[in-house]
């Protein structure tokens, strides 16, 4: 056990070394050799100053986006999948709606930002709904083709004893579409971080791509250094969670999933 961590510890030390390494060459190059303009370029320390001095306000705004993400991502998914799973299993619902999926889908839901902010009443609302249209896109997808690759042979067994269409999807082909489905979530959660910071930079009061491009509006780049790392981080942690969640779920397939 302790070799295993000794060796996990030497592995991760040469990308902290190389870390701290790129750090101290941007420290150099900034303070002391002036290589860059220190307006758009700050010194390290002046964006750890920004991070503990201001930590009150960015928590708000990032508890904001946070709030706002979690919305977005509740409707998206529950959408996505309803959605997969009527087109992946009915035929009439897939006459209907595939053609809608496949021209409408596709497009990137941050172009519909003017449209969107005119048709909701608040910003808040229309930011909303972006992010759970950007997440309904690929889950729908992938929710879809899971159902519809579940081997034939499950069905014939779940038919022989007596299952329902409803018994058959909530326990056959919705259980044998989950990586897929887990997929289209992972691909929705990476695009509703991007439709998040862009909706916040465009039109919501409050959240860190908001706080961003205040400060970026007011020539802030220290306080822009800190945003962009709080995002980096914070995303980094919610796709690490997802992973986890996806690893525990999906623990009888250990040792066939390969991302």
């Amino acid at each position: 056990m302790l070799t295993g961590r000794f060796r996990g510890f030497v592995y991760k030390s040469y990308f902290i070394g190389g870390a701290f390494l790129l750090v101290s060459l941007y420290n150099l190059a900034t303070l002391k050799f002036a290589l860059f303009n220190p307006l758009y370029f700050p010194a390290p320390e002046a964006i750890l100053n920004v991070l503990v001095s201001d930590w009150q306000f960015l928590l708000m705004c990032l508890l904001y986006s946070l709030r706002l993400l979690g919305i977005g991502l509740l409707f998206g998914i529950s959408a996505g999948l309803l959605t997969g799973i009527l087109i992946g299993w009915y035929t009439s619902w897939n006459y209907w709606l595939d053609p809608i999926v496949k021209l409408f889908g596709p497009i990137p839901s941050t172009a519909l930002i003017p449209i969107v902010l005119s048709a909701f009443a608040t910003s808040f609302q229309a930011s909303a709904f972006l992010i759970a249209l950007s997440t309904w896109f690929p889950i729908t997808i992938l929710t879809n083709s899971g159902i519809r690759n579940v081997k034939q042979d499950l069905f014939e067994v779940a038919d022989t004893m007596g299952a329902t269409d409803t018994q058959k999807i909530l326990r056959v082909a919705v259980p044998a579409a989950t990586p897929d489905i887990f997929v289209g979530i992972f691909n929705g959660i990476c695009s509703s971080f991007i439709t998040l910071v862009t909706a916040e930079m465009i039109g919501v009061k409050y959240g860190i791509g908001w706080y961003i491009n205040w400060q970026r509006q007011i020539m802030g780049y220290a306080n822009v250094y800190a945003g962009l790392i709080i995002i980096a981080v914070t995303f980094s942690l919610i796709i690490t969670i997802f992973f986890k969640f996806r690893d525990h779920f999906l623990r009888w397939q250990k040792g066939v999933i390969k991302w």
